[in-house]
């Protein structure tokens, strides 16, 4: 599939010269996309839908450096290309500091310089990326890791606390999982791992946070969400778990279930680690109950 790239710029020409550079490209074809405003600009990059970007620096009354720093701010990913008129150092270095993975001075772009930028940005985009993915997620699972958890649940605490909506949060643990182990091995153990944070990912909405807690301890960031929310949310994953034996090879297919403990904040607590001690509070309470069960903060 042809990858698209962005110009943003607000000068017709530019697009028109842009288009002829992209026609002269000898390796890779691309689908150029133009925004000729600010605005347009951004909420285009927003969408993720683009391979690279060409921010030009001067856009109306507003400038890219502008541009790059709320992009970044809302979790743009993309890789920028800076455009300027201006062969300046302090506006080449103030580009690369806001985010922008390289700079052309348009006077001297040519449709070699052009291409070759455009293959370095995107190359190191995904050098980039594949670095995020190795600091963010666990390599076994591919959930996010405990580091990136805590992140996520510190700035989603920030933010229910701003407009004042609550936080749910989802403990689950494999039962009998060192058994398992003892058993079966750990490949086996790993094979267990890996499918069930695959049906709990299935279970869970696209704006909460799976993570690898620990060992074969999950935790569930139920986005805007009360004790209730939590409790359905961790039930679905429950019944997702359960609902057919694993598969382990050599026709090997094993039973698993899990115990899951729900809280939410402010409800069952007031900052982010009373937060997590409510929900692990409830997930024992649910092994001490039997395990294979789901249990709120605050039961009996």
């Amino acid at each position: 599939m042809t990858r698209k790239i962005l110009l943003i710029d607000d000068d017709r020409l530019q697009y028109r010269l842009a288009q002829a550079h992209f026609g002269k490209f000898q390796g890779e074809r691309f689908e150029l996309h133009w925004a000729e405003t600010f605005d347009a600009g951004l909420a285009e990059l927003l969408t993720g839908g683009f391979a690279a970007c060409l921010l030009d620096y001067q856009l109306g009354p507003r400038n890219g450096l502008e541009l790059i720093r709320q992009a970044v701010a809302a979790g743009c990913r993309t890789p920028i290309i800076f455009l300027t008129a201006e062969s300046s150092p302090e506006v080449d270095i103030e580009a690369m500091n806001a985010g922008a993975l390289d700079y052309l001075v348009k006077g001297e772009i040519s449709s070699r310089s052009l291409e070759r930028s455009l293959r370095y940005a995107l190359k190191l985009g995904e050098t980039l990326e594949a670095m995020r993915q190795l600091a963010t997620h666990d390599q076994l699972t591919g959930l996010l890791n405990r580091r990136e958890f805590d992140r996520e649940l510190a700035e989603e605490r920030d933010r229910a606390r701003r407009f004042e909506h609550p936080i749910g949060l989802v403990m689950v643990d494999i039962d009998h999982f060192k058994a398992i182990n003892d058993t079966h091995g750990h490949p086996a153990g790993d094979t267990v791992l890996r499918e069930v944070a695959r049906r709990m990912s299935a279970e869970a909405r696209s704006v909460d946070r799976l993570a690898r807690f620990g060992g074969e301890e999950f935790a569930l960031i139920v986005v805007e969400s009360d004790r209730a929310a939590a409790l359905e949310a961790a039930q679905r994953m429950w019944a997702a778990v359960r609902r057919t034996p694993i598969a382990l090879g050599n026709g090997v297919q094993l039973v698993v279930t899990v115990s899951a403990g729900a809280a939410a904040l402010p409800h069952d607590a007031d900052s982010e680690e009373t937060l997590i001690a409510a929900a692990d509070r409830a997930l024992y309470a649910a092994k001490a109950a039997g395990r294979d069960r789901v249990w709120a903060a605050g039961s009996s």
